[in-house]
């Protein structure tokens, strides 16, 4: 595969742990600010998301060759199994690094791929709604995100309190789900996407809110069955992306479940 430029930074001191990112960029930004206390933290964006370019003409962006992209660019970036983390898409791709013992260490929140052939089309057919939504607003999105009514109304699948999202944040997500290039051919790959069980050799956690509407909590007892071997995490009162709802308590989990 040729090689791309992935879109990255680095904050902060110690241990390193690397943060995926794809539409969550803004969900992150307040955890990460708590990490870089104890941790260097980079963050990428995934192939096709965020600042990050596609994967190369004729390579169909499915969770395996995402994760593959990912580990070809820790050789570039100067690390060494990192410890790693993700949210939804980003949790499968962190799981098959795992898998592939490309990472000390990884957590998966939320991780998509436990779910059924409707369930997996009920979760990317709102995206892909919520993403003309977006679209057709343009330049107007901020007539959505600057009440606690409209931000509810957009991210209700995907966060717990939205209304409690700053107005800048919830822009700022919006504007990331128009711009992604990578996202329609991202999404109709993932459909076909299925977890399957494997034996961690590197410590693994998998967290799910129980407020998920979009890969819902039920999802999280097959990922149990599927991965019997890693540590499994409920976060009460939290949504799809939890970083949103309670950055705090995703950043101490990270702190305890990273390798350090």
């Amino acid at each position: 595969m040729p090689d791309i430029q992935l879109a990255s930074s680095r904050r902060g001191t110690g241990p390193t742990l690397v943060v995926i990112r794809q539409l969550d960029r803004e969900g992150w930004a307040p955890v990460i600010d708590l990490l870089t206390h104890e941790r260097e933290v980079v963050a990428v964006d995934l192939p096709g998301f965020g600042d990050s370019p596609p994967l190369p003409g004729g390579t169909t962006p499915t969770v395996q060759a995402l994760a593959a992209e990912i580990a070809e660019w820790f050789s570039t970036a100067g690390l060494t199994r990192p410890s790693t983390v993700g949210n939804s898409l980003g949790g499968a791709v962190a799981l098959e690094l795992a898998r592939a013992g490309a990472v000390g260490s990884a957590v998966a929140l939320s991780p998509i791929g436990l779910w059924t052939g409707p369930e997996a089309a009920y979760a990317l057919g709102s995206l892909r709604m919520a993403r003309t939504i977006a679209q057709t607003l343009g330049h107007r999105t901020a007539r959505v995100t600057g009440s606690p009514l409209g931000r509810t109304l957009a991210f209700w699948q995907l966060v717990a309190r939205p209304w409690q999202m700053t107005s800048q944040a919830a822009d700022g997500a919006l504007r990331t789900l128009t711009r992604s290039p990578g996202f329609e051919a991202t999404r109709r790959a993932a459909r076909a996407y299925r977890l399957t069980g494997f034996t961690p050799g590197v410590p693994v956690t998998v967290a799910w809110g129980t407020r998920d509407f979009l890969t819902p909590r039920y999802q999280a007892r097959r990922a149990a069955s599927l991965l019997p071997g890693a540590r499994h995490v409920r976060l009460n009162g939290c949504g799809h992306s939890p970083m949103s709802d309670d950055p705090g308590r995703i950043a101490r989990l990270l702190l305890s479940a990273t390798t350090g």
